[in-house]
């Protein structure tokens, strides 16, 4: 064979030491990859006790830096120089290929152990038996395990542990089984993988026969194990279980106590897991970051603010605030608390947040109303680069449904999609909901069409936008169709259901949709699925029906079933019950403007001044104002808001005099000489009609005529119900221009073609 490259002529020949030395002493992860083994045929031999340490050690540098390629051209040029590569060098690069998860790599290297090795050691199987299970492949690793000539108990605890974390805990139970048969008495390690893998309710059984076996190997008294046991129990649901061994165990270490808090706030018992956090503090338990998270969330659950704020004192006390594990949970909490600004300021002092403090951030900002706040931090995100996560995407989704912003909507969809981002149903389904709050119920349909098992929020999701758009047909047929699907409706879903009954007038189907919920789906009703159900009878007229339902159901009338009640009385004009109504609301709610407004039409209609006076003064006594109507239009992305007589608008003198061309579309008349919610509280003023001109709908809509192209179709969207007149112009632009008018007001969509609405007028 031939020797090593010959040093200089000049440079002096080391001794045996130095060599030794000098090799112990170099950066051999600094050797490059390209070094060459060939020997000229002048070099010199080394002792048998230096030949192939260096190229070993080399082999090893490569292996552990994860340059696996660069390890493959070295191990050729080792075959072509006559070097062995030593059990050693193999174990590091069956770790790798292992970590790495790289099956060809492993096979080729296995290949080539097989050829140059005839006798394996015992550890070198196992490192072989292990890089097979993190590669993922049970065929290979199961080979291997059962061409071992001599399995020990490390041979047994790999491949047990493999099959038991890929779930297949059959076969880890067979291997278990066997293992016992062939004389070897598991480990704690064995036990702890089994009782990992048992995950859910269905393995409660199994794990009580792996804590039996455990208690008669004399097993159990370890720490870990009796952790692993705990966290076992609260994870397939039996807490008792969970707390039995818990209070048993000698060392109560911090993760046992946070896996049994974990188990009561997945139980909605949120109050136990407060007493649990205040024993830890009380017996002196270590606390660590995870636990803060938990207990924070347990505050939301039982609203417990102050105590929240507390555990922020103990989190400021402990130095933890400005770790990223404890610092986004706090965000989180006063965010849901509504304390927005106490949100930031926690967010301020993260000292380095990720992607998902500012996601609980945006998520904040979305839940809290701020949500051009919330599009603002997510645009400059994405603008810097950042970090963004399939939360972030979900309450852009949800800012975007609630603010009816398509065009950042669609292009956050499209940006979610090409970096991965959409959450599985909870940001599919927010996006559903988006896009039929955008007006754009085809791209709804699509985006929900497209989920591959739509669960039941998705469902009531494009079955809620059905509903608020006025397709009560399309909304049942939904539901139906979801049953088919074996999918479960929820109390969410009959809201949907209720209510597009409610908006199309489909009395008879409402109600046997209210009574067949608990009888047929166990969903008990609540007072919002009455209040849709009184909403459908007192749109309908059938005022009594209604009233009797308020008196006669098992649940204590609210607010909105009154007010559900007295907009039927103004829409079909009965005074006498309309009293009633409003008296009851205003005992629930005194400060409902909405009510007293339509309380004061129901006395004007009928004449009777001086209680509507009344009313009026004791509006201006609560010193209540209406909401301020806004309606807005998005034309080449930028959003155009109004408000009634608005002039501030660049294009005003267009506006009004588009306006002026639909002068007669106005339907006031002597019946009709009432107030909307839009109107200022006046009294009836001469310039009444040209209040109802200058309404902020209208203005949008004429904005929209003359700013959009004659094809498309002017969307337009209201913080406040359209009025009748507002309405009646709707159908009458649609009727004289030819062109297709979207509506979206604070209950549903009107869509305006050819004169007419899809809401039949029923609204």
């Amino acid at each position: 064979m031939a020797g090593l490259p010959l040093p200089p002529p000049n440079r002096p020949q080391l001794s045996t030491g130095d060599q030794i030395s000098s090799s112990n002493s170099a950066k051999f992860a600094q050797i490059p990859s390209w070094v060459s083994l060939k020997r000229s045929s002048s070099a010199v031999k080394t002792e048998k006790t230096q030949q192939g340490k260096l190229e070993n050690l080399h082999l090893v540098s490569l292996s552990k830096q994860g340059k696996l390629k660069e390890a493959h051209d070295f191990l050729k040029e080792m075959d072509d120089a006559g070097v062995s590569v030593t059990l050693h060098s193999y174990e590091c690069l069956f770790e790798t290929c292992g970590k790495l998860r790289s099956l060809a790599d492993a096979r080729s290297i296995h290949d080539r152990l097989r050829r140059t090795s005839k006798n394996q050691s015992g550890s070198l199987e196992n490192s072989l038996l292990r890089m097979y299970c993190d590669c993922g492949s049970f065929t290979d690793a199961q080979k291997v395990f059962d061409e071992m000539l001599q399995k020990n108990l490390v041979s047994w605890v790999i491949i047990i542990s493999a099959y038991a974390q890929n779930g297949e805990l059959s076969k880890a139970i067979k291997l278990f089984s066997d293992m016992q048969a062939s004389g070897i008495r598991p480990n704690s390690a064995v036990y702890i993988s089994l009782l990992q893998s048992c995950l859910d309710p269905p393995f409660l059984e199994l794990g009580k026969q792996i804590h039996s076996h455990l208690i008669r190997s004399q097993l159990n008294s370890n720490a870990t194990v009796e952790t692993a046991i705990c966290n076992m129990y609260v994870k397939c649901g039996w807490l008792e279980g969970a707390k039995l061994v818990f209070d048993g165990m000698n060392d109560q270490n911090a993760v046992a106590w946070t896996g049994l808090m974990v188990g009561y706030t997945q139980a909605k018992k949120p109050e136990i897991v407060l007493k649990l956090f205040a024993r830890m503090v009380m017996e002196g338990v270590e606390l660590d970051e995870f636990v803060f998270s938990i207990i924070l969330k347990a505050c939301c659950e039982l609203e417990d603010w102050d105590m929240g704020r507390q555990i922020h004192s103990l989190i400021v006390k402990l130095g933890l605030e400005s770790d990223v594990p404890v610092g986004t949970p706090l965000v989180d909490f006063y965010a849901k608390c509504g304390n927005i600004n106490s949100a930031c300021q926690s967010f301020g002092r993260i000292s380095e947040p990720n992607d998902v403090s500012w996601s609980a951030l945006i998520s904040g900002f979305s839940q809290s109303g701020r949500l051009e706040d919330c599009i603002k931090i997510f645009a400059s995100l994405k603008s810097k680069g950042m970090d963004l996560n399939s939360f972030t995407y979900t309450s852009v989704f949800q800012a975007c449904a609630a603010l009816a912003d398509f065009n950042m909507g669609s292009q956050a969809h499209g940006d979610a999609i090409k970096r991965g981002l959409v959450s599985y149903l909870y940001g599919e389904s927010a996006m559903v909901t988006m896009y039929s709050k955008c007006g754009r119920l085809d791209y709804a349909r699509r985006t929900f069409e497209s989920i591959d098992e739509p669960d039941v929020v998705a469902w009531t999701a494009i079955i809620s936008g059905y509903a608020y758009h006025g397709n009560a047909a399309e909304a049942l047929g939904l539901f139906r169709r979801m049953q088919s699907y074996g999918v479960r409706p929820n109390a969410v879903t009959f809201i949907a259901v209720l209510t597009s009954c409610s908006h199309s007038g489909l009395v008879s189907e409402a109600k046997q949709y209210l009574d067949s919920m608990s009888r047929y789906y166990g969903v008990d009703p609540t007072i919002d699925h009455y209040d849709c159900m009184i909403d459908a009878y007192s749109r309908a007229g059938l005022l009594q029906d209604a009233l009797e339902l308020i008196t006669s159901m098992p649940l204590k009338p609210d607010a909105m079933s009154w007010k559900s009640l007295l907009g039927g009385c103004w829409a079909h004009r009965d005074l006498k019950l309309g009293k009633i109504a409003g008296e009851n609301l205003f005992r629930l709610n005194p400060d409902d403007t909405a009510g007293y407004i339509l309380l004061f039409n129901l006395y004007s209609a009928f004449g009777e001044w001086e209680e509507a006076a009344r009313v009026r003064k004791l509006m201006a006594e609560q010193d209540l104002k209406k909401e301020i109507s806004c309606s807005w239009i998005s034309v080449k992305g930028k959003v155009n808001r109004f408000v009634v007589g608005d002039r501030h608008h660049q294009q005003t003198e267009a506006i009004y005099s588009k306006l002026k061309e639909f002068e007669e579309c106005s339907v006031l008349d002597s019946q009709s000489r009432i107030l909307n919610e839009e109107d200022e509280f006046s009294g009836i003023l001469p310039e009444r009609k040209k209040q109802l001109l200058d309404h902020s709908e209208k203005l949008a809509i004429a904005f929209g005529l003359i700013s959009t192209d004659e094809n498309t179709p002017i969307m337009v969207f209201k913080n406040l119900r359209a009025c009748t007149d507002c309405h009646e112009f709707g159908k009458k632009v649609s009727m004289v221009t030819g062109r297709r008018i979207v509506v979206r007001d604070s209950t549903r969509f009107h869509h305006f073609e050819s004169g007419k609405c899809s809401c039949n007028d029923y609204w």
